[in-house]
């Protein structure tokens, strides 16, 4: 199969051309992440039923045309792990394509394994072992060398034919309605994602108050917009201790600042006045308490409930050869029983995830009858991989 690099627009444009009647195309990219606020794009890879190429999204820069085009079709985008592809699409003509089939999510539904590399679905579901080298390619360096360019088609060549594979299973094992939910949810959290800006996902403020707490918030907004400015990674600019730090010590003094350990050798040392003034800010417009995030007195047993409860999840997981990672984690199964125990809010737009879609159907309706007392956990073969059964209780 033919595998052009397309240097030039308007080769670009006729691999589009061509594109635009396939029925599916699987999509890869190398990108290099760590000196720039987003991630430079170096190559796309391509593959359809009857070609493979290689775009050089160095040699062109603008590759808009491309992006078009595979958000606009009516093809179906086929992808392992796709989130940055999927954000490279978002940035370049703010939307996704309209049928995505992402082979890493969709292995997730067929086995009990999830996050899987795509080496190990490719070896699972085709009993082929992929190319390796070349892990360590700068993608930015040109030229590339011919094995480069064959190990980052590696990375397409078997995208479609994986497709077929797990669709098939997924249709025999009648998921394919809970795997296209799961896309629609993923695609969604993706797209929020982009846009979302989200200063509580900074570490370690988990014990700030309400002061502190508005001191991260505007350092966090100074470090985005600061960081997107320069095309810097936003942690580079500041670490997110040091943020933690500088809110602690409620000092909104540029000297004082600067003798904060670690401070005066980062890449804000030149901005103290900025950060001295998101201290104050942050202090004249402390946090509001969200009554929506209140809780009831949570009482001891509910840790133990759910850690008597978690194995159930893994259990009837393993059993239905779906991945437990995929359905939800111990924490998840907490906040179902503290939902179903009356200790969180009964919000029907932030239900916990095992009370939504699929995963109530799988594992959440098991655990709220085991809480009713409905059912039962017992031990079949302590020896037996899968040990757990579930016995309706008369």
């Amino acid at each position: 199969m033919s595998a052009p690099t397309i240097t030039d627009p308007k080769d670009l444009g006729q691999l589009c051309d061509r594109l635009r009647s396939a029925e599916f195309i699987g999509i890869d990219t190398e990108f290099v992440s760590e000196d720039t606020f987003y991630p430079e794009l170096c190559l796309i890879q391509i593959s359809t039923r009857d070609e493979m190429a290689v775009v050089d999204t160095i040699a062109i820069e603008d590759v808009t045309e491309f992006w078009k085009m595979l958000t606009e079709g009516d093809h179906v985008t086929v992808l392992h792990a796709g989130r940055e592809e999927l954000n490279f699409m978002l940035r370049a003509v703010g939307k996704a394509p309209q049928k995505l089939f992402d082979v890493q999510i969709a292995a997730g539904f067929c086995s009990n394994e999830f996050p899987s590399a795509y080496g190990s679905i490719v070896n699972k579901f085709l009993g082929i072992q992929p190319a390796k080298g070349e892990q360590r390619t700068d993608w930015q360096k040109r030229p590339l060398t011919k094995s480069q360019i064959n190990y980052a088609l590696e990375d397409v060549r078997h995208l479609l034919p994986l497709y077929d594979q797990l669709r098939s299973m997924l249709v025999e094992r009648d998921r394919l309605a809970w795997f296209e939910e799961e896309m629609t949810s993923w695609q969604k959290e993706v797209v929020d994602a982009s846009t979302r800006k989200d200063w509580r996902r900074v570490s370690g403020i988990g014990k700030l108050g309400p002061q502190n707490l508005a001191i991260i918030r505007e350092l966090w907004h100074w470090r985005y917009e600061e960081a997107k400015r320069r095309n810097r990674p936003q942690r580079r600019l500041l670490r997110d201790d040091l943020m933690v730090e500088i809110a602690k010590r409620k000092v909104d003094s540029p000297d004082r600042l600067m003798g904060i350990r670690g401070l005066e050798r980062s890449g804000a040392k030149r901005n103290a006045d900025e950060l001295a003034a998101c201290v104050r800010r942050g202090l004249e417009n402390p946090v509001k308490r969200d009554d929506k995030r209140r809780r009831k007195q949570i009482p001891p047993q509910l840790n133990l409930l759910g850690q008597f409860l978690a194995p159930a999840l893994a259990s009837v997981c393993r059993h239905a050869e779906i991945a437990a990672s995929l359905a939800g984690t111990a924490s998840d199964v907490r906040e179902l029983v503290a939902y179903k125990m009356g200790f969180v809010p009964t919000d029907e737009d932030n239900l916990p995830v095992l009370a939504q879609g699929w995963r109530e159907e799988l594992v959440g309706k098991l655990i709220e009858d085991l809480l009713d007392g409905k059912k039962s956990i017992r031990i079949t073969n302590a020896k037996h991989a899968d040990p757990l059964a579930f016995d309706d209780v008369e």
